[in-house]
């Protein structure tokens, strides 16, 4: 057994359809034990809340043990020791691995020489059980995956890159409203300054923080205020576009208190639907359906 999931890419349209299905179903409290007698490693170079905690009630509601590893007990990937020795060392002892990492290049060596499935929990290239997060619901608010326009407002970071690869994957419209300075480095993707045209007829808004975990601060965050998620904003979408945020949410800085505890928010519904994906990305790797 050996599936990796480091991005949104690794799986085609009908894997991520089941896993969003066996998602549902977890919600509606069907689950399995089929990770009991496995061994899951965390490691995480990043802090985490949504992440590390859904992953490891969902190990444990789906009968798995768990082990975290942070920098402070095993230091970065590639620092206290090679990235091969650490991927041949955690393989003779688990199941398979989450990593939570800075360099997606890293984990993409340490997959290689894995012998265990990797999961990617983050990196600075993509998100992507984030995404599945986020599908499912959007799947609870609209009642689909596909037929949808979803705008990104902000800066182009890892979550708008998984999101712009999922809507490739299943059929709904993507665009990225930022300054040019931040936008994605993807001709393919469309993309755009002015905040009128990418808001028309948009059903699903989202925004993250702009500045990433472990990046510098930016110098000129000031030419990203044109592109905070407020209600004035909110005006330019429908009157039943739905809000995301993948949180920690920066209060007053990419979105306002206004619109994060608004009628329109489903961000903490979004938050919550971090543990049924998970578990279902999960039972669906260790049932080697993939």
């Amino acid at each position: 057994m050996k599936k990796d999931f480091l991005s949104i890419t690794d799986l085609s349209k009908e894997q991520i359809l089941e896993v969003l299905n066996v998602a549902a179903n977890e919600k509606r409290g069907a689950t399995s034990e089929i990770l009991r007698g496995k061994q899951i490693a965390l490691y995480f170079e990043k802090p985490s809340l949504r992440t590390k905690a859904s992953f490891e009630v969902g190990i444990h509601e789906l009968g798995g043990n768990f082990s975290y590893f942070s920098t402070v007990d095993v230091g970065k990937l590639g620092e206290r020791e090679s990235i091969d020795d650490f991927a041949k060392v955690l393989s003779g002892y688990f199941d398979l691995v989450v990593a939570r990492v800075f360099e997606h290049e890293n984990l993409e060596k340490f997959a290689e020489v894995s012998e265990i499935p990797v999961i990617n929990a983050l990196s600075d290239r993509e998100h992507p059980c984030q995404i599945l997060a986020d599908l499912l619901t959007i799947r609870d608010k609209l009642g689909r995956v596909n037929n949808f326009k979803l705008v990104y407002l902000g800066d182009g970071n890892n979550v708008a890159l998984s999101l712009a690869l999922a809507a490739e994957i299943l059929g709904f419209e993507f665009v990225l409203a930022g300054p040019k300075k931040y936008q994605l480095e993807y001709p393919q993707i469309k993309q755009t300054e002015n905040l009128d045209e990418a808001l028309a007829e948009t059903d699903v808004i989202y925004t993250d923080t702009w500045n990433s975990m472990g990046e510098p601060k930016k110098s000129d965050e000031t030419i990203l205020t044109p592109f905070q998620l407020n209600a004035e904003v909110l005006k330019k979408a429908k009157p039943s576009a739905i809000v995301l945020h993948c949180l920690p949410a920066h209060r007053g800085k990419e979105i306002t208190d206004e619109v994060l505890d608004g009628p329109q928010s489903v961000v903490f519904a979004q938050a919550a639907n971090r543990l049924p994906v998970q578990k279902a990305l999960l039972a669906k790797i260790f049932a080697q359906t993939f």
